[in-house]
Order: C-alpha cells, then structure tokens, then sequence
C-alpha cells in the first residue's frame, strides 16, 4: 500500500487544485514557488497574495449579475467590503482597484476613509455602509463626511437610541438610514438573540412612530447578519425569510427603502475537501426575492453584500520551519515551528478556526500523526485542527536531513493580523513574522517584496516603554 503524503493527498483529495500544486515535489501556491520564497526570507514570515482579492470579488459579481438576468431581477447588486476584516492599505488599495463599496465599523473607520479620499482612491460618490455601534465620536466623524460631500452615507442603525443621538448631532441635515435586525442566534449558542440590531418584532412600530413623514430622514436599507454565514441550512433560510418578510412588511409603508443588505458572507476553503456551490446561493437567494416581492406586487430591491473574510481570506498564507519533533509518549508527537501560533494565527485558538495546512516539502516521505505546537510557554500554543483531536498528518523527516520540514497555514488573510494585533506587544514578546506582499505586474510576472520586516526587540521595548533615556537625550 502507498502511503507516501502525496498518495495520502491524492488519494483523500482532487490534488492538483485550485491554488495549490507541486514543482519538483514542492508546494506552489497560485503558480507562486514556496520554495522561492523561503529562499529568499527565511522563515517565519507570511505573505498575501493580491490578485486573488479581485478574482473573489469578479467571481461574486459574475455570480451575482448572472442570476439577476436569469431571474429577470430588476435591482443592482452591490458589493462592499467591510474594513475590518483586514484594513491594511495594500488590501484596501487592491479592493478598490475593482470599485467595492465600503463598510465601516469604527470612528476610526472614517478616519481610514478620509485618507483613501485624500489620496484620491475613492471619490465623494462612493457608497459608505455605517455599521457597529455608534459612540458619539463615529456619529460626528460620519456626519462630518456629509458635511464635505460624500452623498452616499447610509447610517444603519444598531439600536433605536441611535436615530436619536444622530438627528441631535445632524440639526436638520438630511440623512440615509438603515435598520439593522437582531436575529436569533443558533441553537448551540450562549445566548439566544443577537445583542447587534433592533428586534424584528419592534421595526415597522419603530418606523412608523420615529422616521416616517421626517423630510430629513430617508430609510433606504434593511439589515441584517447571519454571524455563522450564508449557508444552505434551515437555520440560515430561516433568518433569511424572516428578514424579507420584514423588508417587505416595510417597504409597503415607505417608498424610499430600496435595499436589501444580506450582512454575513460566504464561507472559504478551509480544508481540500471544502465543498460549497456558490452558484446556487446566490441563485437562490436572488429567485426568493424575487418571488416574494413579485408576489406582493413591490419593486425589487437592491442587494447589497458585505464581504470581508470572503474577499481577503484565500489571499493569505503564513510559513512556518519544524524547529524539532518531540516524542512525548508511546503514541504522541510534536512537531514545534518556529514561532507562536497563538500570536500567528489567534483564529485557531480562540475560535477553533480551521485553515488549510499543507507541507512545504518532503511530499515523497511517509506520513504520520504528529501534533503542532509553537514556541511560547503556553499550554495553548498549538494548532486545533479538530475539536477534539489535535494532530494532523504530515511528511515524517529525521533530524538528520540537510533541509527542514517546512510547513504552511493557507487562506489567514482575514482577521488574524486584526485580532493578534500586527506590530504590538505579543505573548511572550514572541515577535510578528516578516511579511511579504505578492503581486503581479501588467505582463502577469510575479512581483514580491517586504512590506515590514520581524518586530525588533527595540519596536517591542519601545511600546512598553523601555529606553526612555533615547527619546530624552540632550534634555536637561
């Protein structure tokens, strides 16, 4: 019997697939030489891989525009991405290059935004989604938006208190709203309504009793969000129904809502025999709208997605070299990369997100059981791959061979720099990795280089506020 890792692979999966490949018995990632680029900086380091943005938001827009035809389906659809999900500019700039929307969710969001508009990366005509709670400080940094032209503010509100504290701090300006639904959470959650939004049940009294008749005040959007994504399950079509139904109840009493925002977003590949038919979603998603306002004789709406983890997920990888393998007991092994996991890739550990880990090499060895664990002195400090079982299988190497096992983590773009926050203090001041930008340039060739090199002892020191006597030199 074969039981090399890549008969384990090709057995277990379709192998080659999309993004993923060998050349000369190492990985490649989109046609990218992994090997190439280990060479070149050293390990650990993470990279993202630009063009795959685009290619995430063409898909969904083919996807989405393909059953508006068939459907004949009269609203537009409209693609946002939300910042959160990776606000660094390289990400930003990239998004942008394919006219997305934009979805806040901060006061510092409208900063964020002001700088692309002063940089001229987007005009006053662009659509900005207002989502989170509004502290006083996001409610004025939006209305200062208005206040320089940008005409396409839509405020969606997250509590009814909201509408009050904007039209205080407005004065009279005319403002675009939305209203975001609280949904019931799924059954294995700890609570059972969401705490973000405004209970359904409250909506159309709350309409009817707080904007309609205002001249100011124009509702343009219902909301609401799926935390667990759009997916083919009852629970989903459930929430989903719930919210049209409501978007539908609305709509016969205010003329000016036009837009249905589905929030949530799609899943991505988190392992090789990730399967989801994106088609037929959206397919569906689109013909139940349309049958439901066909039905109650009512225009159909504009849809509106928020995609973030969707948009920038599969762009993003993280490298890793197998340090040592420990054999811990009669059936446990270690396997211990060179930085912490935690720090890396905090998904894993704080959510049990699962992302799709492959070798680098060594793809001609055996396989094995072995589990991964990082450098700090965390009993955490390892990668979950399973809820309940923690190793995964992967190339055996000895301690002996002249190069190392080298491991990948694919599809981190979304969140982990975010939550892990990229350039602070970390666990056991255990440093962010060097990272790595990869483009291509209009001929197709690849393009790569740094865009920050490993967090030095004195950037950590610094933050801590270590070496006070270097700011204060000369002082007297």
């Amino acid at each position: 019997m074969k039981n090399s890792y890549f008969d384990l692979i090709e057995q277990s999966y379709y192998f080659p697939q999309e993004g993923f490949d060998l050349r000369d018995n190492y990985l490649t990632f989109h046609g990218i030489s992994l090997k190439y680029l280990i060479k070149k900086y050293g390990t650990p380091f993470r990279f993202i891989y630009l063009p795959k943005i685009g290619d995430q938001i063409k898909k969904s827009r083919n996807l989405f525009n393909k059953a508006i035809k068939k459907n004949s389906y009269q609203g537009r659809y409209h693609y946002c991405y939300c910042t959160k999900c990776n606000h660094f500019s390289h990400v930003i700039n990239e998004a942008l290059k394919h006219n997305v929307n934009l979805e806040t969710s901060s006061s510092y969001d409208i900063d964020l935004i002001l700088n692309l508009f002063h940089d001229h990366k987007i005009q006053k005509s662009r659509i900005i989604v207002h989502n989170g709670y509004k502290t006083e400080e996001y409610l004025r940094k939006i209305l200062s938006l208005q206040k320089l032209g940008f005409n396409n503010n839509i405020i969606v509100l997250d509590s009814i208190n909201e509408l009050k504290r904007v039209e205080k701090l407005a004065n009279g300006e005319k403002l675009k709203i939305g209203i975001r639904m609280a949904i019931n959470e799924e059954s294995q959650s700890a609570y059972y309504t969401s705490r973000l939004g405004i209970r359904h049940t409250k909506i159309v009294e709350f309409y009817n009793e707080n904007i309609k008749g205002k001249e100011n005040i124009e509702l343009k959007m219902l909301h609401f969000f799926v935390d667990s994504g759009i997916k083919d399950s009852l629970y989903y079509w459930g929430e989903f129904q719930k919210a049209l139904k409501l978007y539908i109840d609305l709509k016969k009493q205010c003329e000016e809502l036009d837009s249905f925002n589905l929030g949530g977003g799609f899943p991505i590949r988190n392992h090789l025999g990730f399967e989801y038919n994106y088609e037929y979603m959206i397919n569906e998603i689109i013909t139940n709208i349309k049958n439901a306002c066909t039905q109650e004789n009512i225009p159909d709406p504009h849809i509106f997605t928020e995609f973030g983890k969707y948009t920038v997920g599969e762009s993003g990888a993280i490298i890793f070299e197998v340090l040592e393998q420990k054999q811990q007991n009669d059936t446990e092994s270690w396997y211990i990369v060179n930085n912490s996991l935690m720090n890396t890739i905090p998904d894993a550990w704080s959510i049990f997100e699962k992302f799709i880990l492959l070798p680098i090499n060594k793809w001609d060895n055996e396989y094995r059981r072995a589990n991964i664990g990082g450098i700090s002195c965390d009993h955490s400090d390892y990668y979950n791959s399973e809820d309940f079982n923690q190793e995964v299988l992967l190339p055996t190497y000895s301690d002996d061979d002249e190069e190392p096992l080298y491991l990948g983590f694919f599809h981190t773009g979304a969140y982990q720099d975010a939550i892990s926050g990229y350039g602070g203090i970390k666990h056991c001041l255990i440093p962010s990795p060097k990272h790595v930008i990869i483009d291509r340039d209009e001929r197709g060739n690849f393009i790569d280089y740094v865009y920050r090199n490993e967090q030095s002892a004195e950037e950590m020191f610094k933050i801590l506020g270590y070496n006070k006597n270097e700011d204060t030199e000369g002082e007297s």
